[in-house]
Parts: structure tokens; sequence; C-alpha cells
């Protein structure tokens, strides 16, 4: 089904705005919890989205040392959410020890890798980080390094979902937020897509929050999205 591909972030500050965002699009099955509403609420989100029978994407980028990316990533596994993020510039290291703490876990989350946040750009990667390889490749290097140390899949640009599709396999989770349909605004994102280019490049799921939580009408946002979508 075409809205199970579609993670909508719950991008608000209090468990009653949540919860009332939730209401209000009940269709959407996907619910991106990320670092400002889980720092607000705790895990009292998680528990009212699983007693909606919601799928959760826990979005907190761990990027620490191993032994405390393995402590974080074991707490979160208790959560028994669908997706958990880190950085894969944690280091391999600290990605192996990421899968082990959570291997004997009941249900364990999908661990995703995020490969470059997609507010970052080229200019940014060679000028303010430093970074002396082209964009494309720094992200399927970070991919191919997480899958080599046993994380599921990436948190990617639509822009290198193609390629990281290409080089990991269909069995390699591919996650892509920076999607904006034609008719809403890029705001902060750097490298976008439409959902429908995403989803042909290869993506598994649609990280889609502005275009339809800050729409003023988010159910006729959603309805469009997902007509573009089935219509391809």
């Amino acid at each position: 089904m075409t809205n199970n591909k579609i993670i909508v972030p719950l991008d608000v500050s209090s468990l009653e705005d949540a919860i009332a965002l939730v209401e209000k699009l009940p269709q959407v099955n996907f619910w991106k919890v990320g670092l400002e509403l889980f720092v607000s609420t705790g895990s009292d989100i998680l528990q009212y989205l699983k007693e909606q029978n919601k799928n959760i994407f826990l979005d907190l980028k761990f990027h620490d040392i191993p032994n405390t990316v393995a402590g974080a990533c074991r707490a979160a596994s208790k959560y028994q959410v669908d997706l958990l993020t880190l950085h894969a510039t944690a280091g391999k290291p600290a990605l192996e020890a990421a899968v082990a703490a959570i291997k004997d876990a009941d249900n364990p989350p999908k661990l995703l890798a995020i490969t470059l946040l997609t507010s970052i750009d080229s200019r940014s990667l060679a000028f303010d980080l430093k970074v002396p390889v082209e964009l494309p490749e720094y992200a399927l290097e970070m991919a191919i390094l997480a899958q080599e140390a046993g994380i599921n899949g990436a948190v990617c640009s639509p822009q290198e979902v193609s390629k990281l599709r290409e080089v990991c396999g269909e069995d390699f989770l591919l996650v892509c937020p920076g999607i904006r349909p034609t008719w809403s605004v890029t705001g902060d994102q750097k490298r976008v897509t439409t959902p429908s280019q995403a989803i042909k490049a290869g993506a598994n799921y649609l990280v889609i929050g502005r275009p339809i939580t800050s729409a003023d009408d988010p159910n006729l946002a959603w309805q469009k999205i997902c007509q573009e979508l089935e219509s391809k």
C-alpha cells in the first residue's frame, strides 16, 4: 500500500500537540519521533503510538563512542520501535557495537545509518566540514561502511538513493527525507526530489513532513501525495 511507504514526522514539542496531529491524520500508519519530541515527552509518545497500532521511526541519530552507542541502542530497543537511527560517522566499531547490543532483544528495531544530513550540500561538505570527497561518493561510502558493520539500512537524500540501491542491493533499507512534492516549498532541505522520483530511484520509505503537516489542509496534502505515487 502506498501509505505504508510514507513516514510523517511528529515535529512538535508536546505530547498534546503530537496526539492532536495523529488524530488529525488517522490514515497515517508510520510516524517519526525525533529529538525534540522525545526529549520533551520521553517514552510517553512511543507508548501512545503503540496503543494506536502505529509504526514508529525513532530518529535519535546516536553519535558517540562505541560503548555509549551500544548502551543507547540497547535501551531504545526496549521500546520495540520499528526503525532506529545512528550516525555512520560514529565509525565502524560503534556501528558493530550497536548491532551486537540489540541482537538478543525482543522485536529489535531495524538500525539505519545516517549517511549525510539533507541540510548539507556539496559546498558545505567541502568548505565547512573539510571533506575532500564528492558528496554522492561520500554518502555511498557511509552506506557501505554501515552495511559492512551489519546495519540494516541507511538514511540518505533521494538524490543518492539510486546509486546506494545499485551498490548495496535490494535487502538494504533506504529511507529518504528531503522529499518535496512539486507544489511545496523546499525550506531548509538542500538535496530534494519529488515522492515519485524517490520511489522510482529505489527508496523503501519517504519521510514527508512540512508539505503535509504545515499544509492548510493536511488531509488533502496527504491524499495528493498518495495519488501521485499511485499514478506512477
